[in-house]
């Protein structure tokens, strides 16, 4: 093996001579402690004294020893040191060092086959890193390790797991080696958790001025936030000192969880700890078995331990070191091995060596003696201290101490589990939330009004507002549920919250801000920006944008039934009506119809259009005409008659029963692209914070918010936007105005308008949603959010809803005109223009008789004369017809036919206007 190389010459003032009581002894031991590290210099000279007392261990024989200290940080100061005491002659060599020299006296020991029980020692208590000490050969391997290894990547991971943190931070003091829990970070990462790292410097004070000097309010918030599940991994002194100043500078609030891990936390710690901070805290520190007779604490075995160090009540053992422990269970196993070497006779005595001479031989005996040690073992101050094959103590539990979350003071600590590498975890960590029991506390709430979330429902002069809504149904199931009572006021400035110029907040969100009140509720949205001031609980209700219209009122027209067919309809089917009666008398006249005998119809210009017009309306009528292109026109007509009717009957039905008419926007996209309608919000309030960033955004691939943003920003926002809600739903009732604004409000009020003057449109993806806000870091945040999930659970959450927005409402929300919602039956406005033209016939029927009867009286002495005379000519034609008729009975002779129109009364044959001879 290579000698680890000596750079520096031993001092030429070594004694010669031995104390006479080292020379007598043939026990001698060396150690090397850290020139810090006085404490482990009185336990080792102590445990020495205790077992030089013991004569049932050594008998006779006593310990001698010889202690140096030196630099930790300078490996050829320690291997000096230790050279010198190998020189000496020692049987075994103690240290009490950091990783950095721990490695020098490795290769030292090896060389020279001195047993080596090394304890690592973290600086000033500061929590350890694996010093990675390397063991190629065993069979040369000299260095035992007493301390267990490091395992604080293992419970770190398997508390955090427990209690299911993805997001925290890591703190570290400036002595910590981070790469010690480089195995942890990297597990974690693996597992998808959020976790940042700081070094906390050693002027804590200054480091959290520098944070406030530096981080605006926005980012101050959200290091607050970051700081509600912590790990702290440095020495007790400075986590305490940094416990103090981030809860005395309001850094952390009561909802904070944090965990201290540090195997050097004794129970003064621990009670300090819990003191100073706020929250809940978890402590993880190595433990020690203790016996439960309290009069065999001092006793191991056959051997009695010294009462400053046994005694949990000697100042002393209260601060001793978790080293300290260590060195004495060293020195107890060595003596044991010293005892077993003396009973089998097998000793081998003392050899000075030396360092400087490359020939120089190890010592002889080394090796058995580090047999002995190895296997032996011995129970004291630590437990069972023994080595395994890999010369490392495997025996190590870990204490996992714990409190509730609170606020008082020095509440209670609790033991939460424990922890070793062989069973793991043993005991329950879930991370409780606040207790439900909170009686007795009394929240000051804000709120602004806003229908249906918050309204007032009684104001007695001299006596408290009560509010209703559906947001203080919210708040009253938390309240019977939780135990709390509270006590609500509206914002001073009737806003929901913006920030200023000055970065402070108004409205709700600054109340909560400058913690003039405890939680605030309404129908408050959750934004990114106010979430960096304030902290909201998990959604009670999901949140949209929406748009509040006037309904377009329903005109009566009188002449409805004439509404299936166009004007220009009606005056081609007045006009085909006349041009077809024209057409009928044109075709009798040119080729006259053979009448029926007795018919007493003519093809006058009259009747042929009554005909017309009494065949379209489906009146029938007697059909004198026999001619074959009269039937040919009149079958045309009637086929003409029927399609138009059938097609009028089915538009009126339809026309009468739907009523519905549809208007040009019925999206947020429509009312984008039209100008005819302006529109506008509350003016700073989230809607228009919403447009506005999507509009300004040149990502945004839909262009609908852009044009939006256009139409809302004109003059500034001062044309279009309002100051109130409640006016701009005014704005819409009397005015040519849309209303943008959340979705569940507009819909309530469409609901609820005694005239059904509104209907609303919006989108149907619910973006944001409406949930608590409280103070940041508020300890009420997790247990009303698990509170309300619940009542969206089992329900509960969804009757509330339908109090306020019923399915079935008096109003329809998304019809733009005023509809009924029941019934389909047709009133007296649809036919008013049906019983207008009827009245008009009766009317001009009146008018007509009344100027037939003045006329027949003022002409009374023509009238007989002209009726007989046109009477006699209709007679005369008729007969000149019959007899046409009768023309074949003209074969039978004269006498006959004289007969035969004798008795048809044609007496002269001149009437007949021929000769009757004509063929």
């Amino acid at each position: 093996m290579e000698v680890f190389p000596l750079l520096l010459v031993l001092s030429a003032w070594w004694s010669q001579t031995w104390d006479a009581a080292n020379a007598d002894s043939i026990i001698h031991i060396g150690a090397i402690f850290d020139e810090s590290a006085k404490k482990d210099d009185e336990v080792f000279r102590t445990a020495v004294g205790d077992l030089n007392q013991n004569e049932e261990i050594l008998q006779t024989e006593k310990i001698t020893f010889s202690v140096t200290f030196v630099d930790g940080n300078n490996p050829f100061q320690a291997v000096q040191e230790a050279c010198e005491l190998m020189n000496q002659g020692i049987l075994a060599l103690v240290s009490s060092i950091g990783c950095t020299s721990a490695g020098s006296l490795q290769s030292l020991a090896d060389a020279m086959h001195i047993p080596h029980l090394f304890i690592q020692r973290s600086t000033a208590g500061t929590p350890r890193s694996g010093c990675g000490l390397t063991r190629s050969n065993r069979n040369e391997d000299y260095t035992l390790s007493v301390r267990p290894p490091v395992y604080l990547n293992d419970v770190i991971l398997r508390v955090v797991t427990e209690y299911a943190w993805q997001k925290f931070i890591i703190f570290y003091d400036s002595e910590y080696d981070i790469r010690g829990i480089q195995e942890f970070l990297d597990k974690v990462s693996q597992q998808g958790m959020d976790v940042a790292l700081q070094k906390v410097e050693n002027n804590i004070n200054k480091m959290i001025t520098t944070l406030f000097d530096t981080m605006r309010i926005e980012e101050l918030n959200r290091y607050r936030d970051t700081l509600r599940r912590a790990i702290l991994v440095m020495n007790p002194a400075t986590a305490k000192s940094f416990i103090t100043e981030v809860v005395e500078t309001n850094l952390v609030a009561f909802d904070c969880h944090w965990i201290i891990i540090n195997e050097e936390i004794n129970d003064v710690d621990v009670q300090e700890l819990v003191r100073r901070s706020i929250g809940r805290l978890t402590i993880i520190r190595q433990t020690f078995p203790v016996p439960q007779n309290i009069s065999q604490r001092c006793f191991r075995g056959n051997h009695r331990i010294s009462s400053t160090l046994c005694d949990p009540k000697d100042p002393f053992a209260q601060n001793m070191e978790i080293s300290n422990l260590y060195i004495y269970d060293t020195v107890l196993l060595l003596a044991n091995a010293f005892h077993k070497k003396l009973e089998d006779r097998k000793w081998h005595s003392m050899a000075s060596l030396s360092c400087i001479r490359k020939n120089s031989k190890p010592w002889q005996g080394g090796r058995s003696m580090l047999e002995t040690i190895k296997k032996g073992g011995v129970s004291g101050l630590t437990g069972e201290l023994e080595f395994g094959e890999n010369g490392g103590n495997p025996n190590v539990h870990f204490e996992i101490l714990g409190t509730n979350y609170g606020e008082e003071l020095g509440r209670g600590v609790r033991k939460l589990g424990c922890w070793n590498p062989v069973t793991g975890l043993n005991g329950s960590l879930t991370d409780k939330k606040l207790e439900n029991n909170m009686r007795g506390v009394v929240l000051r709430v804000v709120t602004v009004l806003e229908e249906p979330f918050v309204m007032v429902s009684e104001n007695v002069l001299g006596k408290p507002k009560k509010y209703q809504g559906f947001s203080i149904d919210v708040l009253d199931a938390l309240s019977n549920y939780l135990g709390f009572n509270y006590e609500i006021y509206v914002a001073p400035d009737h806003k929901y919250g913006s920030p200023q110029e000055d970065g402070t907040w108004n409205g709700l969100v600054g109340e909560l801000v400058f913690k003039r009140a405890d939680i605030g509720i309404s129908a408050l949205t959750i934004t990114p920006d106010r979430e960096n001031v304030v902290d909201f609980t998990t959604r009670y209700m999901d949140y949209s944008v929406g748009v509040l219209l006037r309904r377009a009122e329903k005109t009566v027209d009188m002449f409805a039934c004439l509404a299936p067919f166009d004007l220009s309809l009606w005056a081609c089917i007045a006009g085909t009506v006349l041009l077809v009666g024209l057409l009928v008398y044109l075709l009798n006249w040119l080729n006259p119809p053979r009448l029926q005998m007795g018919s007493m119809t003519s093809t006058t210009l009259y009747n042929s259009m009554w005909f017309v017009y009494g065949s379209f309306v489906q009146q029938g009528g007697e059909v004198p005409y026999t001619t074959l292109a009269t039937r040919m026109m009149m079958g045309a007509w009637w086929l003409f008659a029927l399609i138009v009717i059938s097609s009028y009957t089915a538009n009126l039905a339809a026309f009468l029963t739907i009523t519905r008419i549809e208007s040009s926007i019925q999206s947020l996209q429509d009312l984008s692209k039209q100008t005819d309608i302006p529109y506008g919000t509350v003016l700073d309030s989230a809607v228009y914070e919403h447009v506005r960033m999507k509009g300004m955004n040149p990502f945004e691939r839909d262009s609908m918010y852009s044009q939006m943003w256009r139409m809302i920003n004109r003059s500034n926002g001062s044309e279009n936007n309002v100051l109130e809600s409640q006016a701009g739903i005014q704005k819409v009732k009397y005015g040519n105005y849309a209303f943008v604004w959340d979705a569940a409000v507009l819909e309530y009020v469409a609901i609820n308008d005694p005239d059904c003057s509104f209907y609303t449109i919006g989108n149907t993806v619910a973006d944001r949603g409406y949930g608590i806000a409280l103070q940041h870091g508020s300890p009420y945040r997790d247990v009303f959010s698990q509170r309300i999930l619940e009542l969206q659970q089992n329900g509960d959450m969804d009757i509330l809803k339908h109090k306020w927005w019923p399915k079935n409402g008096q109003c329809d929300l998304y019809s733009s005109v005023d509809t009924k919602q029941k019934g389909g039956a047709l009133d007296i406005k649809s036919f008013a223009g049906v019983f207008c033209i009827l009245a008009a016939g009766i009317v001009l029927s009146c008018f007509i008789a009344m100027l037939e009867t003045w006329w027949n009286k003022r002409k009374g002495s023509r009238v007989p004369s002209k009726e007989a005379s046109s009477l006699q000519n209709e007679t005369t034609t008729s007969e000149r017809r019959n007899v046409w008729s009768l023309r074949p009975c003209l074969k039978l002779g004269n006498n006959t036919w004289r007969s035969q129109a004798s008795s048809h009364g044609l007496h002269q044959p001149s009437q007949l206007g021929g000769p009757l001879d004509d063929p």
